[in-house]
């Protein structure tokens, strides 16, 4: 069994403002890292184009054509204070949906042991029908329930160790028994969610909020004590990662210490939950990470875990 690395040329084509974070530099740090010698072993692969009837399990279709709508032809059309579309960004958010669901067929139908989508614009900020944070349409959701719809998973765990929470995520799957969203971010921070004592109108939501300055012990302990033993007696049928790696202490937009060791740590140990209740099946999608380096060498961690699993 391999791993399988997910990408495509026109994520470089979702263009943001002169000096944003969320910059195609950040693909290009990727790209580059991910030829060197030791990730020749990789399975590789060109993202699929998103289905809409894919995205509209997680998105109500009025907010799907307005998105689209949104897009301009030329220079670039302002959603938020912070997130902008491109004529480029259509396409490049459409992949990112598509390699989310290609990733699933492949690990669910056991082409591959697991695999990791190398896509932008990121995610898990965005809500049922609204985008921000750099996000428009929720990658990790999308995912989750085209894995219960087209391969009638029961239980699917979507964990995010991005420094900043995924709202959007939790907002999804507020009200859901059948998928756990589990969480470790810095707070206070943006978008402002993710205190403990958000846990969802099933108990499925989990948060473990850290604090600025938290380095990897505490981030473990967070891991060890609430995270991974709610994911054990969850029990899910599909790991999925909402892999983001500001949580460097390189990053300019977090706070928090972490270093490499410590994103390959918690990917070990959410094989070693998936390799106990679903056969080992963990789908990992990019979502933030702003400092080139510290994005490109916390990348290469994750995904040489990711090959030894």
């Amino acid at each position: 069994m391999s791993t399988l690395l997910i990408q495509h040329p026109s994520y470089l084509d979702h263009l943001t403002p002169v000096g944003h974070p969320e910059r195609p530099d950040r693909l290009r740090a990727v790209d580059r890292i991910l030829e060197h010698e030791k990730f020749q072993p990789l399975e590789r692969d060109i993202a699929q184009i998103g289905r809409i009837e894919d995205i509209a399990r997680a998105h109500p279709m009025s907010y799907i054509d307005d998105l689209h709508n949104l897009a301009p032809e030329e220079g670039l059309a302002r959603v938020d204070a912070d997130t902008t579309l491109s004529p480029g960004s259509w396409e490049a958010i459409l992949r990112g949906t598509g390699a989310a669901c290609q990733a699933v067929d492949e690990v669910v139908s056991k082409k591959v042991n697991n695999a990791f989508s190398a896509s932008r614009p990121p995610g898990h900020h965005a809500e049922k029908d609204r985008s921000m944070g750099f996000c428009f349409f929720n990658n990790a959701a999308v995912a989750a329930r085209y894995a219960q719809n087209v391969y009638g998973l029961d239980r699917v765990a979507i964990i995010d160790f991005d420094v900043h929470h995924g709202n959007g995520t939790q907002d999804i799957f507020w009200n859901d028994p059948t998928v756990m969203y589990c969480s470790t971010h810095q707070m206070p921070l943006y978008p402002g969610s993710g205190a403990a004592n958000e846990t969802g109108e099933a108990n499925t939501i989990v948060n473990a909020p850290l604090s600025a300055g938290d380095d990897g012990t505490i981030f473990k302990e967070a891991m060890e004590t609430v995270i991974l033993p709610r994911l054990e007696t969850f029990s899910p049928e599909l790991v999925i990662i909402s892999a983001g790696f500001d949580a460097h202490y390189r990053d300019p937009l977090g706070g928090l210490n972490l270093v490499e060791a410590d994103f390959a740590w918690a990917t070990r140990a959410l094989m070693d939950i998936a390799d106990k209740s679903c056969d080992g099946r963990v789908v990992s999608l990019l979502e933030g990470g702003y400092d080139l380096e510290g994005l490109a060498r916390s990348v290469a961690a994750h995904v040489i875990t990711l090959m030894t699993g």
